[in-house]
């Protein structure tokens, strides 16, 4: 393993039983992540992009140790989160942390907010007494809250709001590496750059190193020092944000980015239309899971799996298309 590396993601696999026999043998399974692999380095955001169904928060999930993995594995400092068993695994969950999408669903309702920051300072023994509700402010004020609103109950804030403590709740246990799942999606627009700043600044700050999960490249443009993009289970392109930006190689990545809107209304993108249909994620037929869809197939594409390679340095993509493969 190279040293420079944070976190190693390598062939990791995630299948869910689809449909049964009749003695309760799955006999076909729903690839919701296979064969995915990529590197993070200390201190490096990168963002994950692709639409709802390809994979992207069952992938989070299993980084963090939340979900059995069906193969491949998560080397985080070196060593494979799914072998920790008792203290050890407890050690890495204050290590990495996860904001969830939903700021309304993953708060307790039944608990204040004081409370539901100082869980996991009682959880991983950090504080006690005073030193608890000292902390909990300190977060409070830390994520742009007022820490005198502590006695109140998730349902008395807005959704930025709410999304605040979320991140006051990671930033409790002092965490290295967060799995930030879409945690703008369910904001208004003029809200969501206030989080993002939010979390550059407690990047900067921290030191944190960040994943973070979202439907489009608009949103990870700003954040990400290096973007993937999944279809299906599958990374499809893989390289640094500029980069991607300047140079996308793969037909799903340049229909991405076409659909982004451009704020000067002189200036006009060619729309990148999809037509076909999306196959779907049980069994999926051999060959690459965008065939039904690409507007540049060729006849190797619906037999022969694309393999993610390096086109430049740096610059990975699962296309045939790419570096002369299409025969």
């Amino acid at each position: 393993m190279n040293e420079k590396y944070y976190l190693e993601i390598n062939d990791l696999k995630k299948y869910f039983p689809a449909r049964q026999n009749f003695f309760g043998r799955s006999r076909s399974w729903l690839k919701a992540v296979d064969g995915v692999s990529f590197r993070l380095t200390r201190g490096e955001t990168m963002g994950l992009v692709g639409e709802s169904g390809c994979g992207k928060s069952t992938l989070g999930r299993l980084i963090i140790n939340l979900l059995t993995p069906t193969g491949g594995e998560v080397l985080f400092e070196k060593q494979n989160i799914f072998q920790f068993t008792g203290e050890q695994k407890k050690e890495m969950r204050r290590k990495m942390q996860i904001i969830f999408q939903d700021p309304y669903g993953s708060l307790n309702p039944r608990m204040n907010i004081g409370e539901i920051i100082a869980e996991p300072l009682h959880i991983h023994n950090l504080a006690r007494g005073n030193g608890v509700h000292r902390r909990v402010r300190e977060l409070l004020d830390h994520v742009g809250l007022n820490p005198q609103h502590a006695d109140r109950y998730p349902h008395e804030f807005s959704g930025g709001q709410r999304q605040r403590i979320g991140i006051a709740r990671a930033l409790a246990v002092e965490p290295e590496l967060i799995i930030c799942d879409e945690p703008v999606s369910a904001l208004d627009v003029s809200i969501q750059s206030q989080v993002l700043n939010l979390l550059k600044d407690l990047q900067q700050e921290l030191g944190l190193t960040y994943l973070f999960i979202a439907h489009g490249l608009n949103v990870v443009k700003h954040v990400s020092t290096t973007v993937g993009v999944m279809y299906l289970g599958k990374l499809v392109e893989i390289t640094g944000g500029d980069e991607l930006y300047r140079n996308p190689l793969h037909p799903y990545t340049k229909a991405l980015l076409s659909a982004i809107p451009i704020p000067d209304p002189r200036l006009k993108r060619e729309r990148v239309l999809l037509s076909g249909d999306v196959q779907s994620p049980i069994d999926p037929p051999p060959g690459c899971r965008f065939c039904a869809r690409c507007p540049a197939a060729v006849e190797i594409c619906s037999r022969e799996e694309p393999i993610l390679l390096e086109y430049s340095k740096g610059h990975h993509v699962a296309c045939h298309l790419i570096g002369g493969d299409a025969r």
